[in-house]
């Protein structure tokens, strides 16, 4: 591996990241498994960064992309396109949003920018809510509203940020409260901060924080932040790029844990929604998504290919209740990695929710963050034959456990058993 890690690093940018000491290059993959260059074989539990949601080399969609490859790779928006149609009616009828309209792009990254646009042109206005602990992307916008410093690459901004409380429990000035006096204290927080402001233009908002670490707030937060936005006129996006399509188990999309308020005015998607295909969106009310008023296209948002293997991914996900799947077997999951996490003087939490787990690991006897563990937890994990991945404030000391929505409980046992060791190895 040492030639292409070389090649790599003589043509990448120096802050590309790669994991691990020495770097993997995983050549295929089937089901819930990946193998590397050597032949190795893994258990995957992180799925390309949440990306591989249904399965590896999952045969509906790998013939989907393949019979309209074979017809007609790309025509840009500026022709009809069927797959496309199809695929934006079907998100806009799940999305739970009235009157919905669909844009398609080519990542989250760009959906998040997309939704800060057509926010910002809504409501004539540049202010932002955001939440600390946040990431929504590495555009000059996104990052501008990632309330997370290892993401937060520029202080320089076209838009003016105020970070709010409340996604994340269990640390900050209101941690030690119950879960009604947290949201209370959240909710006083921002009115507080209102107050000093006008004209906002939107709350941007991960239910679940992803690259945070797996974090969310209690249910019924964004709920009570969304009767303060109303009275202000200001828009809610949900960032759905990583809890949307059933991850969660409990709900299709994130917001539903808060969904006393209704859906939001935007909610954007990425992901997971292609199964590796790259695919992102932003649906929002006709009055939000229309409010522009100067031409726009996309060039390869939408494309046939990737909208085809949108729309198989979609069917198999609903037809096989992945949704769930991931419920049952997270939950499961979910148990035995606290059963694990008890063992360990090293881990401060075991968080999560369906397949999207976070274990927060600290020096033992102590609340302090340890990144250090977490880099020889992923290691050994890798040694053992399971991949996982890392995130978690700035300081990036939680495993994040994500794996295809597909996985069954036997894998869901040996991946527990692999990271109990691994954890017990890097201690």
């Amino acid at each position: 591996m040492t030639g292409l890690y070389d090649r790599h690093l003589a043509v990448s940018p120096e802050w590309l990241a790669l994991y691990y000491r020495d770097p993997l290059e995983l050549t295929h993959g089937e089901g819930r498994h990946v193998w590397d260059a050597d032949g190795n074989r893994y258990l995957d539990f992180f799925g390309g960064i949440l990306t591989t949601m249904t399965a590896h080399a999952l045969p509906e969609v790998t013939k989907a992309v393949s019979e309209q490859a074979g017809r007609l790779i790309h025509a840009s928006t500026l022709y009809l396109n069927r797959p496309m149609v199809e695929l934006a009616e079907r998100i806009a009828a799940l999305s739970g949003i009235p009157d919905a309209r669909v844009f398609f792009t080519t990542s989250g990254t760009e959906a998040n920018d997309a939704a800060l646009l057509l926010a910002t042109a809504h409501r004539a206005s540049n202010q932002i809510l955001a939440m600390r602990n946040s990431y929504h992307g590495r555009s000059f916008s996104t990052v501008s509203v990632t309330g997370n410093r290892s993401w937060s690459t520029t202080s320089l901004s076209p838009l003016q940020t105020l970070y709010v409380h409340g996604g994340v429990r269990t640390r900050g000035p209101y941690a030690e409260l119950s879960d009604e006096r947290f949201i209370r204290a959240c909710v006083a927080d921002l009115e507080d901060l209102l107050g000093h402001t006008r004209g906002v233009a939107a709350l941007i908002a991960e239910p679940v924080q992803g690259v945070g670490g797996f974090t969310a707030p209690p249910d019924g937060l964004y709920a009570a932040f969304r009767e303060v936005l109303a009275r202000h006129g200001i828009l809610w996006i949900s960032d759905e790029v990583q809890t949307g399509w059933g991850r969660t188990g409990d709900h299709f999309w994130g917001w539903q844990a808060h969904a006393a308020s209704g859906p939001p005015d935007i909610l954007t998607f990425a992901k997971g929604i292609g199964n590796g295909m790259s695919i992102g969106g932003v649906v929002a009310r006709a009055d939000v998504m229309n409010c522009l008023d100067a031409n726009s296209i996309s060039t390869f948002g939408g494309s046939p290919v990737t909208m085809a293997a949108g729309l198989a991914n979609l069917s198999y996900l609903l037809e096989h209740d992945l949704q769930g799947n991931a419920r049952r077997v997270g939950g499961l999951l979910i148990e035995r990695l606290r059963a694990v996490g008890a063992g360990s003087p090293a881990v401060r939490e075991v968080r999560g929710r369906g397949l999207m787990i976070g274990i927060e690991l600290v020096k033992p006897g102590s609340d302090e963050a340890d990144p250090e563990a977490a880099a020889a937890v992923l290691e050994a994990a890798r040694a053992g034959g399971l991949l996982i991945g890392k995130g978690g404030g700035h300081n990036t000391s939680v495993l994040r456990i994500a794996p295809p929505l597909s996985l069954t409980v036997a894998e869901a046992e040996e991946g527990a058993e692999i990271l109990g060791e691994a954890l017990h190895a890097a201690a």
